[in-house]
């Protein structure tokens, strides 16, 4: 067992640890390699290895398989944000003649573009990229297994597509790419298509009897954007940061938020995991955390990514086998042990710096129809409105400097609020989406629509 002690307390770190080591050894895995990420930088890593003293470190690399998927969206993403291509723009536009150019660029990020899970015969996980030289070898003769749009299906070939699309508008190889927009500037030296020394060997270790048995490591080819990259549990720490808080040399917070949010409806068999998908990356509910990540996995190597933005916890996991423990499930597990043990300070409570005279009229208690709700201004200078107890629609809103808001998020995304006056400027009531809250519930001569009734609150009498 390795483990640097950095910044988590004694108890935090031996759960930790005590985790990792039951992975390894219930699951039966050559070797294990953890790191834990807060406030931007790793304060934890651990390792787990039947090799007595041979227990790997953050330098060492293993493969990471489709957590290469989470490096393609960016790629894409910064291309989006260039004003190169529209996330509404059907494939064609841009690279023409693949035989699935009616899908998206966005459908092919949140896999709902209908494409086929993988491609054709031989497994390309275990065969050279050789074997597919061209986009229609990776497709086959029917890429589609579902209309475009109408369901999240995951898709390998999609992501092979995506990272098509990118040496067409960069005129570089996907790999040349990556390497100049993504790793060179958030520091990954550790991360690259081929394995570099030092590197944990893949293995199969068979499931009725402790041995193994080495696995082929192949060069995927035009399959390269959907799993090719190996990489460290130090490279894979400072990428769960950038994925957490933006990185303006490569992408803005407001983007890696984007990618963030569900882009893919859950499917039925993941609705009770409150599982769904954004772009580029795995969204999950998970003892009422809200986790986002990736997993990957590779013949010989499974690996998983997992961060919780509220607790200001990430985690990366790696190991070196085909098949053995869900690591997705020790990620989460790892989040859960940092965050409860040690809890993370809220920032310090701000006055605003400078206070808008037409919100702070507004502030207070509101009714929609008889359901009580407060409008708040907060420290960043948004507007909050929502219900005084219990649950219901909750919509943070942005000033847009003409007395109107606009609903950032849930029910209200997108909708205006403003508030109606009337003839002597007092505020009549609020506007939001045709929905009208007033100061009092149904108050006498309230602007509602259908009126309030002239006799107004009554007894049963």
């Amino acid at each position: 067992m390795t483990t640097s002690q950095e910044d988590l307390l004694p108890g935090t770190r031996r759960a930790l640890s005590h985790r990792i080591a039951v992975a390894q050894a219930e699951g039966r895995v050559p070797s294990l390699v953890a790191a834990v990420v807060r406030d931007g930088r790793a304060v934890w890593h651990g390792s787990r290895t039947s090799v007595e003293g041979h227990g790997p470190d953050e330098n060492v690399q293993y493969r990471i398989g489709s957590i290469t998927k989470t490096f393609t969206a960016v790629l894409v993403l910064r291309l989006r944000d260039e004003g190169a291509l529209d996330l509404g723009d059907p494939l064609e536009k841009h690279l023409s003649s693949t035989g699935a150019g009616e899908a998206t660029i966005a459908e092919l990020l949140a896999h709902t573009s209908g494409l086929a899970a993988e491609s054709p015969a031989p497994w390309w996980e275990r065969t050279p990229g050789s074997l597919r030289p061209e986009l229609a070898d990776v497709l086959g003769e029917q890429p589609f297994r579902h209309p475009a749009g109408r369901r999240f299906h995951y898709s390998n070939p999609g992501y092979s597509l995506l990272g098509a699309l990118v040496e067409k508008l960069r005129g570089a190889p996907w790999e040349e790419v990556l390497r100049n927009e993504v790793l060179e500037p958030l520091g990954l030296d550790r991360t690259s298509a081929r394995p570099q020394a030092p590197h944990a060997g893949g293995w199969a270790v068979h499931p009725w009897a402790d041995v193994m048995l080495p696995e082929p490591t192949e060069d995927l080819g035009l399959m390269a954007p959907a799993g090719q990259l190996w990489s460290t549990t130090g490279d894979l720490a400072k990428f769960a940061a950038f994925l957490a808080k933006g990185d303006d040399r490569v992408l803005s917070a407001a983007t890696v938020l984007e990618m963030r949010t569900p882009a893919a409806p859950a499917e039925a068999t993941d609705v009770v995991d409150g599982a769904t998908y954004g772009l580029g990356l795995q969204i999950q509910h998970r003892d009422g955390r809200l986790l986002v990540g990736h997993s990957g996995s590779l013949p010989g190597f499974l690996a998983n990514l997992t961060i919780s933005v509220a607790d200001d916890v990430a985690v990366v996991v790696l190991a070196n086998c085909t098949s053995g423990p869900l690591l997705s499930a020790v990620g989460a597990d790892l989040v859960r042990i940092v965050a409860e043990s040690e809890p993370r300070f809220p920032d310090p409570w701000q006055p605003l710096r400078e206070v808008d005279a037409a919100a702070l009229e507004l502030a207070g208690q509101w009714y929609w129809g008889t359901h009580a709700f407060a409008l708040r201004l907060t420290a960043d200078g948004l507007v909050s409105l929502g219900p005084l107890s219990g649950n219901g629609r909750r919509s943070r809103f942005r000033v847009n400097g003409d007395g109107t808001w606009t609903g950032l998020e849930g029910y209200y995304a997108g909708e205006l609020l403003r508030a109606v006056r009337r003839p002597d400027g007092a505020v009549s009531h609020l506007d939001l989406g045709s929905f009208v809250f007033t100061r009092q519930p149904y108050g006498e001569g309230a602007s509602l629509p259908g009126g309030v009734d002239p006799e107004g609150w009554r007894g049963i009498g």
